[in-house]
């Protein structure tokens, strides 16, 4: 039953026949569960508060970062610092009281996912990473729920839903997932701040539709995003007969390692990272020892390290006769994927001992020089 207040409050949503009353009370009755408390998970947990899904649950593990700000409309600046789930806690609690906030603070893993994700009525993915993308995948097929799907990057962005009791799952869109260092992160490659404000209101969409049986969920339909054209489209997407996990014949019927899975925290090969305060040192030590900057053109104009050279990744292979074999070569970028990937072309071409900066330069600016900015 709604009380007085709750039947002002969603009066918007009882005129609506596609809802009414017997709908909003299924929102209050409904347990949504975010996973990330940050640029999808932001909008999507204010929409769905204020739509008033009863329950809504959030995973998070992370502290609010003055660079969240930018699109992670949920914190504000006298949260930064303090965790991401109590700053969410906060904000949720005063746009609408009515709504019961759980909170997990934790890394979702394969020991875990399972535990956290029964229970639930409707999974958002809010991650930013390929193996907690098919973890929630895999862990919502086996426990027979539905996940609405997520991603964003600079100025584009996906949004589909994904139920293998009616449609496709992620691995039927993305069977293997691709090499790490060909998909940079929002880190690495920007977003637009309300390009995930776009795609996470999107997601709440499809939520209270999955809630409430209104409407055609994106089940089997995968849509896409250009910010710069200000276009959508949309992909056709059929179940895959062979995959591994909701496929007939299926092989993956536990949780596995995801990060091995999509190739992340191998470690690396000897003598082929070196930590930011090591790279100083060696630098500072032997005038020969060359740093090489990789990023691009207008991340070196953010900030980069005196003395050392830039050259983009994508040009690195036609500008190797710029470096001497014989030397150091350390190797930077933002946060570390580049500069790995750098280091496996230049020992490909005979540079043994190419090394790449552990880290990167926010590593530099944390362990070496505190006065450079960060971004």
């Amino acid at each position: 039953m709604l009380s007085h207040d709750e039947l002002i409050r969603y009066s918007r949503h009882l005129i609506l026949p596609e809802i009414g009353l017997a709908g909003q009370e299924r929102l209050k009755a409904a347990r949504v569960l975010l996973v990330g408390a940050g640029g999808l998970g932001s909008p999507a947990a204010l929409y769905l508060a204020a739509a008033g899904i009863g329950t809504i649950g959030l995973i998070d593990f992370d502290v609010v970062d003055p660079s969240n700000l930018q699109r992670q409309v949920v914190h504000g600046t006298a949260s930064v610092g303090t965790s991401k789930l109590a700053s969410a806690r906060a904000r949720l609690a005063d746009l609408n009281p009515n709504v019961q906030v759980e909170t997990i603070e934790a890394r979702l893993t394969a020991a875990n996912a399972l535990e956290h994700l029964r229970g639930w009525d409707v999974v958002l993915d809010g991650s930013d990473n390929f193996p907690t993308r098919y973890l929630v995948n895999d862990a919502c097929v086996l426990l027979g729920m539905p996940t609405v799907y997520g991603a964003v990057l600079r100025f584009e962005g996906q949004a589909s839903v994904f139920d293998a009791r009616r449609g496709p799952c992620y691995r039927c869109l993305y069977r293997e997932p691709p090499p790490p260092e060909l998909v940079p992160s929002c880190a690495e490659g920007g977003v637009v701040g309300v390009v995930p404000g776009v795609i996470g209101s999107l997601q709440a969409l499809e939520a209270i539709k999955l809630v409430t049986g209104a409407g055609n969920p994106l089940i089997g339909r995968l849509l896409l995003f250009d910010g710069m054209k200000l276009q959508f489209r949309e992909i056709a997407l059929a179940k895959d007969p062979d995959c591994v996990v909701c496929g007939p014949h299926p092989t993956v019927t536990q949780l596995i390692d995801y990060e091995a899975f999509c190739g992340v925290g191998a470690p690396p090969v000897a003598n082929g990272e070196i930590s930011a305060a090591d790279a100083a040192v060696a630098a500072g030590r032997d005038p020969s020892t060359v740093l090489v900057d990789v990023r691009e053109p207008f991340e070196w104009d953010i900030v980069h390290v005196d003395g050392a050279r830039h050259g983009p990744l994508r040009e690195l292979p036609a500008r190797l006769n710029e470096l001497d074999g014989h030397a150091d070569v350390l190797v930077y970028c933002h946060h570390g994927t580049r500069s790995r990937r750098a280091v496996e072309l230049l020992k490909a071409a005979g540079f043994s001992k190419a090394r790449s900066v552990r880290g990167g330069i926010d590593a530099w600016a944390t362990e070496v020089d505190p006065r450079l900015p960060r971004y």
